[in-house]
C-alpha cells in the first residue's frame, strides 16, 4: 500500500511557544509517524517532546530483523530513558515529560504505540475510530463510572494525564496492531490534545470525509482557531492511495 500526509503544527492563539514537535520518515518501505505534546515550564516541554521525535526515529531505523512492534517498543523505551535522563540531571529540564504517539505504516498493517492523551484515529468507509485510549485522569473516572462521556466534555482536570513519556525510570506502553483491506477507504489521523480538547470526535469525522487532504488540513485548522485555539495544536493526516 502507499501513502501520502499531510501535517500541520500551529502555537494556537493563546500560548507564547509551541510544545508539540512531530516526524514522518520513509522507512523500509514503510511510513513512520511521530507526534508529541511536551509537558514542562521554560520550554522545557519543547525540549523533551523534539528529543523524544529524534530519539525514536533514530532507535526505530536502527533496529532491523525485529517485529515491528517490539522496535516501536525499544524506541519509546530508549526515549523515556534520555528524556528521564536529562530532566534528573538538568536544573532547567526537571519535570519535563511528553505524551507520544507512534504510527508504522507498512505492507497491509499499521503498527502503533501510545502514551498520554494524544490520539491515533482510522477513518475506514467514512466511520471515524479512536484507536488509542487517553492515559487521562477524565478517561479514568469515566472507566470507574464517575463520570459519562457528556460529563467529561467540559471537565475542569482535563488536562490531567496520569502517564507521560520522562515521567519516571520506567514507562507502560500501549503497543498493538491492525491488519488493513486493500478495498477499503483509509486514513489515518494522529492530532495532540489542541485538537481534540476544542473540536468532537463528529467533527474530526465529517471533515475527514473530504477527498482532498490540503482542504482538509484547511478546515480543521479554521475550526480549531474559530473556538479559539487555547493550546498548541498539531496534526498528521495519513491517507492511503490506490
Amino acid at each position: 500500500m502507499q501513502y501520502i500526509h499531510i501535517s500541520l503544527s500551529k502555537i494556537g492563539l493563546k500560548r507564547l511557544d509551541n510544545e508539540d514537535a512531530f516526524g514522518i520518515f520513509n522507512i523500509e518501505d514503510g511510513l513512520l509517524a511521530i507526534v508529541c505534546d511536551g509537558l514542562g515550564g521554560n520550554k522545557a516541554g519543547e525540549v523533551a517532546s523534539q528529543l523524544t521525535v529524534k530519539t525514536i526515529a533514530d532507535v526505530f531505523m536502527q533496529f532491523q530483523n525485529i517485529d515491528f512492534l517490539e522496535r516501536i517498543k525499544q524506541a519509546i523505551v530508549e526515549a523515556n530513558r534520555t528524556v528521564h535522563e536529562k530532566s534528573s540531571n538538568e536544573i532547567e529540564f526537571n519535570g519535563m515529560a511528553t505524551t507520544v504517539e507512534v504510527l508504522f505504516l507498512k505492507d497491509d498493517t499499521a503498527y502503533w504505540g501510545h502514551v498520554g492523551d494524544s490520539r491515533i484515529y482510522n477513518l475506514k468507509n467514512g466511520k471515524l475510530k479512536q484507536l488509542t485510549k487517553d492515559h487521562s485522569l477524565v478517561q479514568k473516572l469515566i472507566d470507574e463510572g464517575y463520570l459519562t462521556l457528556k460529563e467529561a466534555e467540559n471537565h475542569p482536570n482535563k488536562n490531567i494525564i496520569m502517564r507521560a513519556l520522562g515521567d519516571s525510570h520506567t514507562i507502560d506502553i500501549d503497543l498493538s496492531k491492525q491488519k488493513l483491506n486493500s478495498k477499503d477507504e483509509v486514513k489515518f489521523f494522529i492530532c495532540t490534545d489542541g485538537v481534540t480538547s476544542v473540536l468532537s470526535d463528529s467533527d474530526i469525522q465529517e471533515i475527514l470525509r473530504n477527498k482532498d487532504p490540503e482542504l482538509i488540513s484547511n478546515k480543521l485548522s479554521e475550526l480549531i482557531e474559530e473556538r479559539g485555539a487555547p493550546d498548541n495544536y498539531t496534526f498528521v493526516l495519513i491517507t492511503k492511495t490506490d
